[in-house]
């Protein structure tokens, strides 16, 4: 389980193993301490600022408590719905997910599904809430993305790029997409900190981070060697649009309407 991952042009070379320690003889994996690393600060950060809009601690972390294993879930069903043919023969490897194989896009669908429903239920704020997601999701998934520098996954295609990084899976130096997309989620991260003062209505943190997020996933997909597929089209990389056009539309009908109202 050990891997070997160099960035030749950077002088840089590593040899990391996927797990982490064992218990009682079950490996606990780097993957899993760092999506529940950035799950951690993600979670910090919506408690604190559930305080400052005026959110109840408690439904927060009900809607935590009931988002998580649905997001698991649901980021699990859409890696197997698009990759069928490996599992179509073995059903029963489609519960076996230590062995990988979860979509951000999956997690992302169940957490807003969960969200929608709560507030709906509870008669709360969804764009406050929503809100308060968009900054989570970029911290969790900026952090997530090092696990699969370590799994040694999610690299891209052929470069020569001085950052090229170079993995026993394959004999050419690739892009490191997971690291394309670290980094692009620090920025909007960065973008969406800065944009929250100026926001002219509750949603409209969400708005920026489907349209930052999608953006980045367009271009970043491109590349991406393991892309999941419906036809010919990479199946990500159409979600990324859509949801690049679905956060520009909410930003610009927001703002008009806002304006309308004033």
């Amino acid at each position: 389980m050990m891997n070997h991952i160099s960035f030749p042009g950077l002088g840089l070379s590593f040899s990391v193993s996927r797990v982490a320690f064992e218990i009682f003889g079950i490996s606990v994996y780097w993957y899993g301490i760092l999506i529940a690393l950035g799950l951690s600060l993600a979670l910090l950060y919506g408690f604190r600022e559930s305080k400052r809009v005026g959110l109840s601690g408690d439904d927060l972390l009900n809607m935590i408590l009931i988002a998580v294993p649905v997001a698991i879930v649901c980021a699990r069903t859409y890696y197997v719905i698009f990759s069928w043919q490996d599992y179509k023969d073995n059903l029963w490897s489609v519960l076996d997910i230590r062995g990988g194989g979860i979509a951000i896009y999956g997690a992302i669908i169940g957490i807003c599904g969960v969200i929608l429903c709560y507030c709906k239920a509870k008669k709360l704020s969804i764009g406050k809430v929503l809100d308060i997601l968009a900054v989570g999701l970029l911290i969790g998934q900026a952090i997530g993305r090092w696990g699969n520098f370590i799994n040694g996954e999610a690299f891209g295609g052929f470069t020569t790029l001085p950052w090229a990084m170079t993995i026993k899976q394959v004999a050419y130096s690739v892009h490191p997409t997971f690291l394309y997309e670290s980094i692009w989620n620090c920025g909007g991260l960065i973008l969406l900190l800065f944009y929250k003062k100026i926001k002219e209505f509750d949603g409209e943190l969400f708005s920026a981070y489907l349209a930052w997020y999608g953006l980045g996933r367009v271009w970043i997909e491109g590349l991406r060697a393991d892309s999941l597929y419906i036809g010919d089209f990479r199946v990500s990389q159409l979600l990324a649009g859509a949801t690049l056009i679905l956060g520009i539309v909410l930003i610009l009908y927001g703002r008009i309407r806002r304006a309308k109202i004033k």
